[in-house]
C-alpha cells in the first residue's frame, strides 16, 4: 500500500478536505431536534444494555432469580436491567463484562 502525505493549511480553504455535511440541514436543526435525537440515542443505549445483561445471564444458564442470587443483587435489579428500565453501571457493568469473558473464574470468585 502506498502512503501519500498531504499538507493541510487551515489558512488556505482550498487545502481543507471536503466534508460530507449538509450545511443547510445543520443550520436548520433546532434545539428541540437535538434533544429528540439525544433522547433516541439514550433509549437505544438502554436497550443495548438490556440485551447485554440478558445475553450474559442466558449464556451462564441461570434464571433471573439464580443470577440475582449469584451476583448478590436483587431480583428487581436484574429485571430492571433486562427490561431496559435501568442500566448496569460501575462495578455491576464491570462484573457483567468479566462474566461474559471469563465466566468460570468470575463465578468461582463469587462463591
Amino acid at each position: 500500500m502506498k502512503t501519500v502525505r498531504v499538507t493541510i493549511d487551515p489558512a488556505q480553504h482550498a487545502t481543507l478536505p471536503k466534508g460530507r455535511i449538509d450545511k443547510a440541514r445543520v443550520d436548520a436543526t433546532s434545539e428541540a431536534d437535538i434533544a429528540r435525537h439525544a433522547a433516541t440515542d439514550e433509549a437505544l443505549a438502554m436497550q443495548d444494555a438490556a440485551r447485554f445483561a440478558r445475553r450474559v445471564r442466558k449464556r451462564l444458564g441461570f434464571s433471573q432469580a439464580e443470577f440475582a442470587e449469584r451476583i448478590e443483587v436483587s431480583l428487581d435489579t436484574i429485571r430492571n436491567w433486562e427490561q431496559g428500565k435501568r442500566s448496569p453501571t460501575g462495578a455491576a457493568k464491570a462484573l457483567l463484562k468479566v462474566l461474559e469473558k471469563a465466566p468460570e473464574a468470575a463465578l468461582a470468585a463469587l462463591r
